[in-house]
């Protein structure tokens, strides 16, 4: 590891005052989860990190009229077992999913949706697009992205989290000077956060060098909502895909859906053709087998990856299923 300045500022203004306009220069670091083991590698080399879980105004879960507002160093234990998470069965799902005490105790929220990619050309020092693409083309490429890997990016987006919280509508709070000089406060929808690289200049999402997230901020829609995940096992690894539903039923029919998968594509992947094959309907094994269908219909596997296909149907089925407090089925 790299030789570093360790500073833990104590208000958002402070923090945001200590990071760099500059790629690279500075890193937030909150639960370390992810980053203390990229800088172990080498594959980030802060000149200076940036301790943001002392910041009081960034801790908590608040409820408001309409929304619920959830510090972004709030703990994954802390969100998982907090009774304003009732509403919300599929980020409380999406969190035991982890399966790690550690990770859950340790992770942030805002950590989480910022995980960087798992992929492991990534995380030997290839680069973010390894050689734009071509290492993930011509190796090993069973876990990489079925979706939006026409370009350079084949990896798949490592949060667990945003699938749950893209479906539910959720918006991010983010602070630091943006590029065109508007006011350094701004709220983002989380889909709009994340985005497909197309140079090793880019990240995997649209967050500046000096900006932070502080607050993420779900709204309360009274919709029926879960995560559910396709796993090699019971432990903290990866999902092999993963989908998460939000639904509006009125007397029985479904009214309106957000589907969202995820561990799939380089962002999480809204399918407007899964929900739209839902909308006008009830739930029940046949529409949401449908709606698995249509969620894969364009799908672009690689060579050593198209058993995800089936996976990320399964996994859209059993998520609607679940949102509907319906038995989800046996084996995949």
């Amino acid at each position: 590891m790299k030789n570093f300045e360790y500073t833990s500022p104590q208000s958002e203004a402070e923090a945001v005052g200590l990071l760099s306009p500059r790629r690279g220069v500075t890193e937030v670091l909150a639960g370390g989860t992810d980053l203390i083991g990229l800088m172990k590698k080498m594959i980030v080399t802060p000149e200076r990190v940036v301790y943001v879980k002392d910041i009081p105004t960034m801790r908590g879960i608040e409820a408001r009229p309409n929304e619920v507002v959830i510090g972004a160093v709030t703990s994954l234990e802390e969100v998982a077992e907090h009774p304003l998470m009732d509403e919300f069965p599929a980020v409380r799902q999406a969190i035991e999913g982890i399966a790690s005490q550690q990770l859950q105790a340790q992770g942030t929220l805002g950590g989480e949706l910022c995980h960087r990619p798992r992929c492991w050309y990534f995380r030997n020092g290839n680069g973010l697009l390894a050689d734009r693409g071509r290492m993930v083309l011509e190796g090993d490429n069973r876990y990489h992205a079925i979706f939006g890997n026409s370009g350079p990016a084949k990896f798949v987006n490592a949060s667990r989290l945003a699938p749950a919280l893209v479906a539910l509508g959720a918006r991010l709070r983010v602070i630091g000077p943006a590029v065109d000089e508007a006011d350094e406060e701004s709220y983002l929808p989380l889909e709009q956060f994340y985005r497909v690289p197309r140079d090793e200049h880019q990240r995997e999402n649209v967050l500046e060098p000096n900006q932070i997230i502080t607050h993420v901020i779900i709204p309360k829609l009274g919709m029926a909502n879960a995560t559910f995940e396709i796993r090699h096992g019971e432990g903290p690894d990866a999902p092999l895909a993963a989908a998460a539903a939000s639904l509006r039923i009125v007397d029985g029919i479904v009214r309106d859906a957000r589907i969202v998968l995820g561990h799939v594509a380089p962002t999480p992947w809204l399918s407007a053709e899964a929900a739209e094959a839902m909308i006008g309907h009830e739930v029940n094994p046949q529409t949401a087998e449908r709606a698995g269908e249509e969620a894969v219909r364009r799908a672009t596997p690689l060579k050593d990856n198209d058993y995800k296909v089936q996976l990320a149907k399964v996994a859209v089925k059993r998520a609607l299923l679940r949102a509907a407090d319906l038995e989800t089925g046996g084996l995949v």
